[in-house]
């Protein structure tokens, strides 16, 4: 079904002709899954070619760019396929990207597991100087701060968690989320004392649905919010929201198996997502968020005891 023209067709034509060398003419369009901020489309050359694009407010534009430079490290790793970036332009309102279209099969088998699982220990094993990256970028619709830090904990309590629960407070998410909130920020770092994250290259929202294969088998990231930071994010995230199949867990724990203590900074990491979700789409996630926040407070006070 054909999705109705949009006005910046026109300079997304224009840029494709222009990165591509080639006489493109847009013959069809049909709409595709894309952000919620944002139209995403297949755009069908008349000269038989096809390239996904997202369009959205000039406001998009950093996302987009963002988003293009997570694909290029996660490119320049030789881990993952990524969809090559076509071009980027703005016209007066909007804001696009057009990507290499792919095709593009889920994650389903024993053996897909387990091909995506070796990929991600290998980008996990590209690592950096310090936590952090290059830029600030995105997550979902979120801002990310990424302003380098060689102390991981400090890291993700003033760039991550701090960050979330003061979104929350402005939208209105007050009370106990809040409480919880004051009393585990300065309880983070005893989650690290006994383990020691590398700066490793990590995919940054690698939840199913940023996740695929082509029809050979190549795995394939894509829609990243990259920065050097604890593999074991990765991994929490991507338990989230249906998970994987069971043979990319055991696969990845056999490639560089997880410290001990994974299953308690699954929490952080969790709660991390879920306060973004609820920042994002509302009080749906409330109960989740609060729940990640108290079982890592008494946790923690057992610990501590």
């Amino acid at each position: 079904m054909s999705t109705p023209p949009h006005p910046a067709l026109p300079d997304i034509e224009h840029a494709i002709r222009s990165a591509t060398g080639s006489a493109f003419h847009i013959a069809e369009l049909t709409p595709a899954r894309g952000g919620s901020t944002h139209q995403a489309m297949t755009v069908y050359g008349t000269d038989g070619s096809r390239h996904f694009v997202k369009v959205g407010p000039r406001a998009c534009a950093a996302m987009f760019a963002a988003e293009s430079d997570g694909l290029a490290a996660i490119a320049a790793s030789a881990t993952f396929r990524t969809p090559a970036v076509i071009a980027r332009g703005e016209s007066a309102e909007h804001a696009f990207v057009v990507l290499e279209h792919l095709d593009l099969l889920a994650v389903s088998s024993a053996t897909d597991g387990v091909r995506y699982a070796e990929a991600l220990a290998a980008l996990h094993h590209t690592t950096g100087d310090s936590f952090g990256w290059r830029c600030d970028n995105f997550l979902g619709r979120s801002a990310q701060r990424n302003t380098p830090n060689a102390n991981w904990a400090q890291f993700f309590i003033e760039q991550r968690l701090r960050p979330q629960f003061a979104l929350a407070r402005e939208r209105g998410f007050v009370g106990e989320l809040q409480k919880q909130g004051e009393r585990l920020l300065p309880r983070v770092p005893a989650l690290f004392l006994d383990y020691r994250p590398r700066e490793s290259l990590v995919h940054g929202d690698l939840w199913h649905g940023n996740a695929a294969l082509l029809a050979d088998g190549t795995p394939v990231a894509y829609d990243p919010a990259v920065h050097f930071g604890d593999r074991e994010s990765d991994i929490a995230m991507s338990e989230l929201f249906g998970g994987f199949p069971s043979s990319f867990y055991a696969r990845y724990r056999q490639a560089w198996p997880l410290h001990e203590d994974y299953e308690q900074r699954k929490l952080l990491y969790s709660l991390y997502h879920m306060l973004n979700h609820l920042n994002l789409f509302g009080r749906g996630y409330l109960g989740e968020a609060l729940r990640l926040a108290t079982k890592l407070n008494q946790e923690l006070s057992l610990r501590r005891d």
